[in-house]
């Protein structure tokens, strides 16, 4: 049993995973920094000096100033500036990753749309300079 779990986790596909895993969850992090420390910042000084971090209700009769201040006294609160935070990581995030894979979708569309040169015989794809077959030997007579 031990053989054939190692098997699975050393296949390529699997340790590919992993590494996406954790390469998203730095990343994560650092777009969680970029929106609490970098764009947050701004718009809160736009919307009047607020703090979207510390954005809540308080949904008790205790009185308290800020979330930090409600959060240790164990106080019942809906964070609404935290959720607001957390939409702007995702919508960054998202944005992000569609930038990515739009570029990517360009490029296997270029490499798509380059004219491959195949084999009169056997109908392989052949590089553009052979004057034989790599797959069926034979010999080639469009050489160019």
């Amino acid at each position: 049993m031990f053989e054939e779990f190692k098997k699975f986790a050393m296949r390529g596909n699997v340790v590919d995973l992993a590494v996406g895993v954790i390469i998203g969850a730095a990343f994560g992090k650092i777009i969680a920094s970029l929106v609490t420390n970098v764009i947050m910042p701004p718009i809160g000084h736009f919307f009047g000096g607020k703090d979207f971090s510390n954005l809540f209700i308080n949904l008790s009769n205790t009185p308290v100033e800020t979330l930090k201040a409600a959060q240790e006294a164990n106080v019942p609160v809906i964070a609404y500036g935290l959720f607001i935070n957390s939409i702007i990581d995702f919508l960054i995030i998202a944005f992000v990753l569609f930038v990515i894979v739009s570029r990517i979708n360009k490029m296997k569309k270029e490499e798509e749309a380059v004219p491959k040169r195949t084999c009169q015989f056997c109908k392989m794809e052949i590089a553009d300079d052979a004057t034989r077959c790599p797959h069926c030997t034979s010999e080639l007579n469009d050489v160019k």
